[in-house]
């Protein structure tokens, strides 16, 4: 069911904006953890990035499931789950999100308990989740787009 059309445009302008922000913290994915922690502006720089890619990726979410489902939530969480379970996304992926979602709501209310070795560590080992949801959305916008 159709509610209104998709804004693929403004999905497509939060592509880019994520793409831009995977640009910016690809260099600390190839970093030792010495070579991150020496620089006290490396884990603010790397957070900031991440929760702007995250918030990026909940609001492509939100608006998809919005508009092709009538879907009112704003729960993070939540968003995650629905996506791969009205196939938007793999579940994989799906499952995925939904312990980014925590994180982001970790990042941004209990933001004093997030340590710079775990952003190391997510710079380091996390960005292909975040690559991932970029090329799944993007297929998901083009079999959109044909069926128009």
């Amino acid at each position: 069911m159709v509610i209104s059309n998709l804004n693929t445009e403004r999905i497509l302008e939060l592509l880019r904006f994520i793409e831009s922000c995977l640009q910016e913290l690809k260099p600390f994915s190839t970093m030792n953890e010495k070579e991150f922690l020496a620089d006290k502006r490396n884990p603010p720089f790397v957070e900031s990035y991440l929760r702007r890619s995250l918030e990026a990726i909940f609001d492509i979410g939100r608006h998809i499931l919005a508009k092709t489902s009538g879907f009112k939530g704003i729960e993070y969480k939540f968003i995650a789950k629905e996506m791969g379970r009205r196939g938007v996304l793999t579940k994989e992926l799906s499952d995925i999100l939904y312990t980014m979602a925590g994180y982001r709501n970790r990042m941004v209310h209990l933001y004093r308990e997030v340590t710079p070795r775990e952003l190391h560590h997510i710079a380091r080992d996390n960005l292909k989740d975040i690559e991932r949801f970029v090329k799944e959305i993007a297929s998901f916008i083009k079999a959109y787009q044909e069926k128009k």
